[in-house]
């Protein structure tokens, strides 16, 4: 019997230790690397990197080498780049557990932001659907930078005449993130009634429009001071929270869009239909385990409810840009931007984002 505790003791330190080592290799931050040297000969371009992890004072902006479009890609001069929340994760490589992904210590890729909008300066041999001089908009990685490479089969489109590259760059990561949570997760249809908790933010703004183009009834939940723009997106009720709770209210809802993460479970539950869909986006900040603690908590209850309780990450596609694009043609989807940047004050652009008080979109531009 004795033997056998001894092994259970030790067993037990083993685990403990490789937890604290584990722990320890995640969250340590790695000092900032040097510039890399410019191939010689080559053409460069200004991008804004992250060497290491860590505040948005890790952003700079570096000569980098101009990319060159494999025979499936597409060019583009970067008029525009919009910043996520997925950014500024990246920068801080929180939570930690993603690290195990991007990198220990470090960034693997230190290029920053997804979102562009732009003119194709070039295309390869293979590509058919654009040429030079077409103004388009999507995602792709290293977007805050004065060019970017896409392949023509991923997330890229013609950008709505009616759009400027600013508006045009602020959509794909959010609306997409709108898009396939009310769509494919949500399952949305005409005359259900849907809740959107962050109503004003970034893939709130976008929800509100794309939810009201499914026919459904809209409730926004956001701050006193963007009731109105709530409303103006069409959004048939906007509750401010400051001076009402909706979980304590008598309305049930067939879909709640969560992009905030600031109620419990059972808050969002209360005020859903038996039969609701709850979609998380969003969650609280935290070093470990940060928006992750949400989708967690909704794991373990699943299994004993019949409401679908879901966290989902956006995936982006052609498809989609397109659809997105031809929302916005015929009038039906506006983005919202707050606030706009140049390139070289991307680090001031992260911080305002990073705050949380954006409305909308926050914009980095290259014109």
């Amino acid at each position: 019997m004795k033997l056998r505790y001894r092994i259970l003791s030790i067993f037990a330190v083993v685990v403990a230790l490789a937890f604290v080592s584990l722990a320890i290799t995640l969250s340590y931050d790695s000092p900032c690397r040097a510039s890399a040297a410019l191939p010689a000969g080559g053409e460069s371009m200004k991008g804004v990197v992250s060497e290491c992890y860590g505040s948005p004072d890790v952003l700079k902006l570096e000569q980098l080498a101009k990319p060159t479009p494999a025979d499936d890609q597409l060019l583009v001069k970067v008029h525009a780049a919009a910043l996520n929340p997925l950014d500024w994760h990246m920068m801080r490589g929180s939570p930690y557990i993603m690290r195990m992904s991007s990198g220990l210590g470090a960034p693997k890729d230190i290029r920053v932001g997804v979102d562009f909008a732009g003119t194709v300066e070039a295309v390869g041999k293979n590509v058919t659907q654009f040429k030079p001089g077409d103004e388009v908009f999507g995602g792709a990685d290293g977007s805050v930078a004065e060019y970017v490479v896409v392949r023509e089969s991923r997330a890229v489109a013609l950008k709505p005449t009616n759009m400027t590259f600013e508006q045009a760059a602020s959509v794909p990561v959010a609306a997409i993130t709108a898009l396939q949570g009310l769509r494919d997760k949500g399952g949305i249809k005409p005359g259900q009634k849907v809740l959107i908790n962050g109503a004003s933010g970034g893939v709130g703004t976008f929800a509100v429009q794309i939810a009201r183009h499914f026919g459904a009834e809209v409730t926004g939940v956001c701050s006193t001071r963007n009731v109105e723009l709530v409303r103006s997106l069409g959004a048939d009720r906007v509750v401010d929270y400051t001076q009402e709770d909706f979980a304590k209210g008598p309305e049930r809802y067939d879909i709640i869009l969560d992009n905030v993460g600031n109620r419990s479970i059972s808050d969002l539950r209360g005020v859903m239909q038996p039969n609701g869909r709850l979609v998380i986006v969003g969650g609280q900040k935290g070093d470990w385990i940060g928006p992750l603690m949400g989708v967690i908590k909704a794991a373990i209850v699943q299994p004993f409810v019949d409401q679908q309780l879901g966290f989902f990450i956006a995936q982006l596609n052609h498809d989609d840009m397109q659809f997105l694009g031809e929302l916005m043609q015929t009038g039906k989807m506006t983005p919202v931007i707050d606030r706009r940047y140049a390139l070289g004050e991307a680090a001031k652009a992260m911080e305002y984002l990073e705050a949380g008080r954006a409305r909308g979109k926050v914009i980095v531009s290259l014109e």
